[in-house]
């Protein structure tokens, strides 16, 4: 059984007159693209898959396929019919239908007029190799296109199927500095004529991307993926060098000269006579001077910096040449940084001596004593308790204050004798004294 992908590319002319015409797509080899006149097509009784991409304006409703017994299918149908797939995107609809029915077909909507239709067959992504010799920091552009049975796709609308994608993936080779550096994803093929690119809409992918991750041994890889396939071309293995320039700094002692800064090229890797150094400075105090250094024959090339005492200095260089291959580069060094030290005041000795005046230090204050401070807070909350109950009983319960304390006695020795004597002297009820025995007393007088 065949299988066959179809594409319906649209372009931007106006659409024919003339009566509707029915094309039959086949499959040849050689011819790719037909006319679609009046969003008409047939579909021989020999395809068993197709696939449908429509371009439509941006922003507009799904189109609506009618089948030669005039059936509409719409995009929702994709979600209960397993023999249809639809991918309904911002400006196209990629339709995909199993054992479609033979004879002719028509589509509905804001399609792109005076469309063209291609039978798509083996797409295939041919990249321009990588040059042999590259720097870190250089700025590269990659084109590359994609073919349908080795014919060139130059349908613009394409691009918005496509995605293009480089990576380049590190060999972990322990002999350079990029081992364990994983996968870098540089940039992704363009075709809307910007920045590198040169024509929008001509069927050439342009790539640019900056070499900033470490030098070392790279394996490029390109991707290639639409809603349906994806291919990726694997480049072989490339060494991103390091700049072939070094510097040497001089440092001016007096403010009246400048400093210098060299630049020295290796001539087993560029040509000296072709490079163009070109840049900017930034000085301590904030101002920024940019700079052009021609093409020489000798070895180095010297920048002056002006001497704006101490502080910090930076300067971006970026450099343009050809190297021993006879291959154009530009390329972007990493910024170079010095800093010159503030220089240490000398102060100046007083003729008068200066007298030094003690100031005495602050006496200590006592030590809280944290056992007094707590009894004396718990006597005041016990006597504010006391001052509390005391009128509680005589304002709220009329009660008067009773306190039964005896108190001791202080009388004397002697005092206490004399009262003794006198109780004793005292006579008692019935006119009679008793003593301590018991005994009666007689008071009766003698015959003497």
């Amino acid at each position: 059984m065949k299988r066959f992908w179809l594409g319906l590319m649209m372009m931007l002319t106006t659409c024919s007159m003339a009566a509707p015409l029915v094309t039959v797509l086949e499959r040849d080899g050689v011819s790719n693209e037909v006319p679609l006149l009046d969003n008409r097509f047939r579909i021989d009784h020999k395809v068993d898959k197709i696939s449908l991409l429509f371009f439509r304006k941006p922003g507009s409703p799904a189109v609506v396929l009618v089948q030669p017994d005039g059936s509409k299918i719409y995009a929702t149908h994709a979600l209960r019919d397993d023999t249809l797939q639809w991918y309904d995107e911002v400006s196209f609809d990629l339709i995909v239908i199993s054992n479609p029915t033979p004879g002719p077909w028509q589509v509905i909507g804001n399609i792109q007029p005076d469309s063209r239709v291609m039978v798509v067959g083996e797409i295939e992504l041919k990249v321009e190799p990588l040059p042999p010799l590259i720097f870190r920091g250089e700025t590269l552009k990659v084109t590359g296109r994609v073919t349908n049975d080795g014919a060139p796709i130059d349908i613009g609308y394409f691009r918005e199927v496509v995605t293009l994608v480089v990576d380049f993936v590190s060999t972990n080779n322990d002999a350079y500095d990029n081992f364990g550096a994983g996968t870098q994803s540089v940039t992704e093929f363009k075709d809307d004529g910007r920045e590198f690119d040169e024509r929008p809409m001509d069927g050439i992918f342009t790539g640019e991307f900056q070499l900033t991750f470490p030098a070392g041994e790279w394996r490029p890889e390109f991707h290639i993926e639409t809603p349906l396939m994806k291919r990726k071309v694997v480049a072989k293995p490339i060494i991103i060098a390091e700049p072939p320039f070094d510097y040497e700094l001089t440092i001016s002692e007096s403010e009246e000269f400048d400093h210098e800064l060299m630049i020295k090229i290796d001539n087993q890797t560029v040509k000296p006579e072709s490079v163009i150094f070109q840049g900017k400075i930034f000085y301590p105090n904030g101002e920024e001077q940019p700079f052009t250094i021609d093409p020489k024959t000798r070895l180095h090339r010297t920048l002056p910096i002006k001497n704006y005492d101490w502080g910090r200095y930076s300067v971006e260089i970026s450099a343009f040449g050809e190297n021993i291959n006879g291959r154009e580069f530009m390329a972007t060094l990493p910024i170079y940084k010095f800093e010159i030290e503030r220089p240490i005041e000398k102060v100046p000795e007083l003729a008068v001596p200066i007298q030094t005046v003690l100031i005495p230090e602050p006496e200590p204050e006592p030590e809280v004593n944290t056992t007094m401070v707590v009894s004396v807070i718990v006597l005041g909350n016990l006597f504010i308790l006391l001052i509390g109950w005391l009128a509680f009983r005589v304002m709220v319960q009329n009660k008067p204050i009773k306190l039964n304390i005896k108190l001791p006695s202080f009388k004397t020795k002697e005092k206490a004798t004399e009262e003794k004597k006198t109780e004793q002297q005292k006579p008692d009820e019935n006119g009679s004294k008793n003593d301590k025995s018991g005994d009666i007393l007689n008071l009766s007088m003698t015959d003497d």
